[in-house]
């Protein structure tokens, strides 16, 4: 870059307008104006900034998280319940349309 070259960041409001973050240390004078977005990024974000102090006050606390495979235990286990309750759930529907089709 040259020294009439200067990087000024800022924002494009909704209404299309430009705001710039502080003063331009130019010469009062035409200049050109090219601009590129900035992707946002994860600290920006009031969420993000807020789960980062989440998992900091964890940290402080030696909160230790769970492992991939205690995670993926739990998970087995549960699909493991949830297919049991499915099976009776089955088992009683099946019982209940038996008992529909005897005569009285």
């Amino acid at each position: 870059m040259s020294a009439n070259t200067v990087v000024v960041q800022g924002v494009i409001k909704p209404d299309g307008t430009l705001e710039l973050e502080g003063k331009v240390p130019l010469p009062a004078g035409k200049v050109q104006v090219t601009l590129q977005l900035i992707p946002n990024l994860p600290g920006d974000d009031p969420f993000w900034r807020m789960m980062q102090e989440i998992w900091a006050g964890q940290q402080a606390r030696g909160h230790v998280p769970r492992s991939i495979e205690e995670v993926e235990e739990e998970r087995r286990r549960n699909r493991e319940e949830w297919d049991e309750r499915t099976r009776e759930i089955e088992r009683i529907r099946e019982e209940a349309r038996r008992a529909r089709e005897q005569p009285p």
